[in-house]
């Protein structure tokens, strides 16, 4: 533990920032295995629905760094594509 008060400020912030990090990466995740679920069983309406809310957690974590600009646009295409192939 670190004796100067900056650094324990530091450490403070740095658990702040992780655990808000872990939550928006866990919150892309799980939108984008709910989204390719329904992609699979083929449910056309919902699955554009959730792909609304999967965009927006996808700029989410770009805007805060966890994934760069070019994975985002790499996810957003790949994602859209398969929900445009849905019969």
């Amino acid at each position: 533990m670190p004796n100067i008060k900056s650094a324990k400020k530091r450490v403070l912030t740095s658990e702040r920032k992780c655990k808000e990090n872990t939550l928006v990466d866990s919150r892309m995740k799980n939108s984008i295995k709910k989204l390719e679920k329904t992609v699979k069983e083929g449910n056309k309406e919902e699955s554009k629905e959730i792909l609304k809310t999967t965009f927006k957690n996808i700029d989410k974590a770009q805007d805060i760094n966890i994934v760069s600009k070019n994975k985002a646009a790499r996810l957003k295409s790949r994602l859209s594509k398969s929900v445009n192939n849905v019969e």
